[in-house]
């Protein structure tokens, strides 16, 4: 997933996968505006549970066999990952200073790496999505694949973030990763290339009979323009009715997929998020946006995590137009990286979003009004034999009258 908002949406991510769009290298995980981070001064005292972990770090300099060689750096990062692993928070990570600065080139309008989303589930790190397009899914990566190896080596002790980090690179450079595909029990190699993968958000098309498909595959900066541009042509057109195609869409930033509800909702709810101090904060449809009118169905899969969840589940909650797919990933989490004082960062859960009716989306996700197999096709998806696009357009005829 990759970030969502201003301030992070996975955090203000999310989703991703995770989301994350981190769009990392991939990265499903979601982030909130994880670039918007700030260092933090230590402390001037610690609890006193902590003097243990001075105590524990004398002795060993001191007496452990092979003390001439122990590095405190070394020492000082394990000791902060156990404590992240501590918290039982799947999002919880550390990233170096190093993979933290590499990080941030996710906020460039691109990114260097193999072009998928991904997050970690508790079957591993498992791919939301392949970027159209990108060196990934010309490879043969696909939605539901299981990462389990890097360059020969198992990553099943490795955080999202670290794994995300060793499969970037920059473009032109190998990586090779043992891959179990969602509908297989057989491991496959595949050496992907890396390349400079821009970061798109929509595709629209009209499709038959007055009928668009306008598939957003991720929330980020754009996404509110990307949307009305296709709004208009939609218009021009005169189209009848929407298939809004959330299908793979790991997420964003928050404040996007705010906004581009709101082009859909004629006021209501859109969600609500609560803190660690348990405070809320609402977000509302407060305007009356150019699709607030036309007849539409939401179209999801499983894959579709952290923003689009809130899309979706805004757009059913509001009785606003029925929701078509799968139960979606359930990623309703905001995610913040803060940078330590070396430079080095911590990745944690700050906030949780939950729909207008109380429904909490981490853990359980949107469920469609009518479900139906929505397995995503390559984007964009103008093959004939996607099965679920036609049984979404199918549920819109019968919402709005024949020409």
């Amino acid at each position: 997933m990759h970030s969502m908002t201003d301030r992070p949406i996975a955090s203000r991510f999310p989703l991703l996968i995770f989301a994350l769009f981190f769009l990392l290298v991939f990265a499903g995980c979601e982030r909130v505006n994880a670039g918007a981070t700030e260092p933090i001064p230590a402390g001037d005292q610690l609890p006193p549970e902590l003097k243990t972990v001075a105590e524990a770090y004398r002795i060993l300099m001191d007496e452990h066999v092979d003390h001439r060689t122990l590095e405190s750096q070394q020492l000082s990062e394990g000791a902060i990952r156990g404590i992240l692993a501590s918290l039982e928070d799947p999002h919880a990570s550390y990233l170096s200073s190093d993979q933290h600065e590499r990080e941030q080139e996710g906020y460039r309008g691109y990114f260097e790496g193999i072009g998928a989303q991904v997050t970690m589930t508790e079957a591993g790190l498992t791919v939301i999505a392949p970027i159209p397009g990108a060196p990934a899914e010309a490879a043969g990566i696909r939605a539901g694949d299981l990462i389990l190896a890097v360059d020969g080596d198992s990553i099943s002790h490795l955080t999202l973030v670290e794994a995300v980090n060793l499969i970037r690179g920059p473009g032109g450079t190998e990586v090779t990763l043992l891959v179990r595909h969602a509908d297989s029990d057989q491991n496959e190699t595949i050496t992907v290339t890396r390349g400079r993968i821009p970061i798109e958000s929509t595709d629209f098309r009209m499709v038959e009979d007055g009928v668009g498909h306008l598939w957003i595959y991720s929330f980020s900066n754009t996404t509110e323009d990307e949307v009305r541009r296709a709004l208009d042509e939609f218009d021009d057109a005169q189209g009848r009715g929407l298939v809004l195609d959330l299908r793979n869409n790991p997420g964003g930033l928050l404040n996007s997929v705010v906004d581009v509800t709101d082009l859909f909702l004629d006021g209501g709810q859109i969600l609500y998020e609560i803190d660690a101090q348990g405070n809320r904060n609402d977000y509302d449809a407060d305007r009356r946006g150019p699709g607030v009118d036309i007849p539409m169905v939401v179209l999801v899969n499983e894959f579709s995590a952290s923003a689009s969840e809130i899309m979706a589940g805004a757009i059913k909650t509001n009785d606003r137009a029925l929701v078509v797919g799968e139960t979606t990933f359930g990623k309703g989490s905001v995610n913040i990286a803060r940078e330590l004082s070396d430079g080095s960062a911590i990745y944690f859960t700050i906030r949780r979003w939950y729909l207008p009716d109380d429904t909490q989306i981490e853990g359980q996700g949107v469920t469609p009004n009518i479900e139906i197999e929505a397995e995503a096709l390559p984007l964009p998806a103008d093959d004939p034999e996607d099965g679920a696009l036609q049984q979404a357009i199918d549920i819109l005829n019968e919402q709005i009258p024949a020409r």
